[in-house]
């Protein structure tokens, strides 16, 4: 409780230097369109979700997103969502997914950080650390992976997250962020163990592409 309220304590004193700055135009950053992200990942293919209602992306306010299904021979697939926010000043901001799935009648179960070895594209790798949730809908289960994505800088915590931004907006006047979320459904005859690993063999294959979308 200490560290969450000290949190929130910096993020106070932080939003009041950012509110000075809230006035500036902020510079929109060139990108690639989401829509462009490729259907062919490494073994993985993807075909398109279904796209949000009017109703969703009015709450969201969310400047580009990808809704997509991948799946591999033989294997179980996942889903992809990312949504773009090209700023997130004046109300626009990013959605934890741990609100908005309690509302389409999912409950997590579980919920911890992981701690991911992925690829950079450059033939390197680094470790980011992910939030991973388990979440329940009756008798189906799915295991969820995401993450907070800006200036190359990969966050679990919602409250860095926020920092970050009002940090940003001050450093170098951008507030642009993506959120990034996995989903897996747990086979029962498989469990947790075999989603999960789905889940973060998708990510490893997904994480290098992101760069070329979401600006660094």
């Amino acid at each position: 409780m200490k560290i969450r309220a000290l949190a929130v304590a910096v993020l106070m004193l932080v939003t009041a230097a950012y509110l000075g700055t809230a006035a500036r135009a902020e510079p929109t950053p060139i990108r690639r369109s989401l829509s462009e992200l490729p259907f062919s990942i490494e073994a993985w293919r993807g075909a398109a979700a279904p796209p949000l209602s009017s109703e969703v992306l009015e709450q969201l306010r969310v400047d580009d997103y990808t809704m997509r299904t991948y799946s591999r021979a033989g294997q179980g697939g996942v889903g992809l969502y990312v949504g773009y926010y090209a700023t997130q000043r004046q109300g626009a901001s990013i959605h934890s997914p741990l609100n908005c799935l309690p509302g389409a009648g999912w409950v997590p179960t579980q919920k911890s950080y992981l701690p991911l070895t992925v690829p950079t594209g450059n033939n390197d790798t680094r470790t980011v650390q992910l939030n991973r949730i388990v979440i329940e809908n009756g008798l189906d289960r799915e295991v969820v992976l995401y993450w907070y994505q800006s200036h190359g800088r990969v966050v679990a915590s919602e409250y860095w997250g926020k920092i970050y931004s009002v940090l940003d907006a001050i450093r170098i006047n951008r507030t642009d962020a993506a959120l990034v979320r996995v989903i897996a459904p747990v086979d029962p005859k498989a469990g947790v163990e075999e989603a999960e690993r789905r889940a973060t063999e998708f990510t490893r294959a997904l994480f290098p592409l992101l760069g070329n979308f979401l600006p660094s």
